[in-house]
């Protein structure tokens, strides 16, 4: 359809982001970018100020994982390689995010003038981005401008992973091509073998004597979970999930396994699923975390494994099959539904009881797993903060945000208002070590500006405490922050110091009546204390040393 009336390059994007179900943009601003910035306060978009780059970052890839979507908007080189972090973990983990870079302005480069925050070429910043999206884009050229931003957009919701987009600040308001039609991009399946596929494919599983299903990320990022939801129900096919793919369906499920991570994990889930004459394996990421450290026996010739980027079954693999397509095929197929098989449960958790006793790791997760309902959405730093949440028992799907391959420290506190603003229902359970939010755990004053309310837990160990598990040394060590006083630097906020169990659990109750701010509770834990799962983790890693 032709534009009635021209539209500005900045407007465009603005447009087309809205559409989109973009609603907030993370960001700090800078000179380059400040036109975007007027132009963004005047749309339905509702710019984050966040306390740096990095937490912006960090924000909108948690925004996206939960909304589909998500975006940052810094400056030039300083703001802009602040993110490039973000972007790399966003890209591992197949995140959509667009990062949206002021530029100086075309005019301005004539003659390769040395202009505040240049670094070596005017192209540097982005031939740095060519390494960490899957798509890029300059917009210099009115005439192409709009075409580049949908042809960008699409990369990202294609492949669910970052994009950039560079916005020269004298391009910002110039209108773009009037006669431009906004592009259609469809991604099919070559019918052939897409047949061909789900008919070997339902061979394979309606000849198992024991299939299962290994769940994972791409199921989150592509919103196929109701499908995989289909597919058990019409199959009665147990079901487990990676740590990457935790709560890609809700742990309340019948017929839901477990979190399955090679020795690392419970051993009747790993016995389950390695036992299997048919493993079904949705997209699933095989790294070494999810892998176990690699401890995991997972035979290809009984998979079947179907990714955005590949479709195996046993050792023959399928060209041009779509994987959304693939999924949707084998729910409508003709499989047999089987009668209703005894699965592994992990054994009943006692009622937690708080004593006097100092707290541990171990009871921390306990006492945790009776807190979470249906509105908790658990974002958890790298480290025990993840490993130990992963045998929480979280209620629905999506419901758990971590950095499980990526593994950045200094997500969780930034992530979880990026989850919050993305859904507003969700109150965000965030798990974060002590050296992880002295990285980025100042963004409480982001929280405290847009009124969220999340609930921080710091698992202080004082010190890194995975790397202490791997190879201990002086450089594991940290100078001590008193985090429960930080709501007396923000003027906001509750803090809390817990050192027992029985002041963990006055003050988790505490903080679930308290809505209207944050809440912070610093937990003293012994330094060599840890979960079982850390422990195997960094036994495996020691060992590579």
């Amino acid at each position: 359809m032709q534009m009635k009336t021209p539209m500005t390059i900045g407007g465009y994007l603005i447009a087309r982001l809205e559409a989109l179900g973009v609603g907030h943009v993370f960001g700090i601003p800078g000179d380059y970018v400040l036109g975007f910035y007027d132009q963004m306060l005047e749309s339905n978009l509702q710019v984050i100020n966040t306390s740096d780059e990095q937490g912006a970052g960090f924000a909108a890839d948690a925004y996206a994982r939960v909304r589909g979507l998500g975006a940052v908007c810094i400056t030039y080189c300083v703001g802009g390689l602040k993110v490039a972090n973000t972007t790399a973990g966003a890209f591992a983990e197949k995140s959509p995010v667009v990062v949206i870079s002021g530029a100086p302005g075309m005019r301005e480069r004539e003659k390769n003038p040395l202009l505040h925050h240049k670094v070596r070429e005017f192209d540097t910043q982005k031939k740095v981005f060519e390494q960490l999206t899957v798509a890029s884009t300059v917009l210099s050229d009115p005439q192409i401008a709009f075409q580049e931003i949908d042809r960008v957009l699409h990369e990202a919701l294609r492949f669910k992973r970052p994009v950039y987009i560079e916005l020269p600040r004298d391009m910002i308001s110039v209108p773009g091509n009037p006669n431009y039609h906004p592009q259609e991009f469809r991604e099919e399946s070559d019918p052939a073998s897409l047949r061909a596929a789900l008919t070997e494919a339902v061979a394979k599983i309606n000849a198992a004597k024991k299939p299962a299903i290994l769940a994972d990320v791409e199921l989150h990022r592509f919103g196929l979970q109701s499908e995989l939801l289909d597919l058990v129900k019409k199959t009665n096919i147990p079901v487990a999930a990676t740590i990457m793919g935790k709560s890609v369906i809700g742990e309340q499920h019948p017929l839901y396994l477990g979190v399955y991570e090679g020795a690392m994990g419970r051993e009747d889930v790993r016995r389950y699923i390695e036992s299997s004459d048919c493993l079904i394996m949705l997209g699933s990421f095989m790294t070494d975390i999810n892998l176990g450290i690699y401890t995991a026996r997972l035979d290809p010739a009984r998979s079947i494994s179907a990714t955005s980027e590949k479709l195996s079954i046993g050792y023959h693999t399928f060209e041009e099959v779509q994987f959304k397509d693939f999924i949707r095929g084998l729910v409508k197929s003709k499989l047999q539904k089987r009668v209703t098989v005894q699965i592994p449960r992990p054994k009943p958790m006692a009622l937690f009881k708080a004593t006097n006793a100092p707290m541990t790791i171990k009871r921390l997760f306990q006492r945790l797993n009776s807190f979470l309902n249906e509105s908790t959405v658990v974002v958890a730093d790298i480290g025990d903060s993840l490993f130990g949440a992963a045998d929480l028992y979280i209620h629905k799907r999506t419901e758990f945000l971590g950095t499980a391959y990526y593994a950045s420290m200094g997500f969780a506190v930034p992530g979880g208002i990026g989850a919050q603003l993305a859904n507003p229902k969700l109150r965000p359970l965030i798990l974060v070590g002590d050296g992880a939010f002295q990285m980025t755990g100042m963004e409480l004053s982001t929280a405290v500006r847009y009124k969220l309310n999340p609930i921080v837990i710091v698992l202080n160990n004082f010190g890194y405490g995975t790397e202490r598990q791997i190879n201990d040394g002086p450089y594991n060590d940290l100078v001590p922050w008193r985090f429960h006083k930080i709501p007396e630097v923000l003027g906001a906020g509750k803090g809390f110091l817990v050192k027992t169990e029985m002041e963990f659990d006055e003050a988790l109750s505490s903080a679930e009546k308290e809505t209207n701010t944050f809440s912070i509770i610093e937990v003293h834990l012994d330094p060599l204390d840890r979960s079982p799962a850390l422990q195997r983790l960094g036994k495996s890693l020691a060992e590579r040393l």
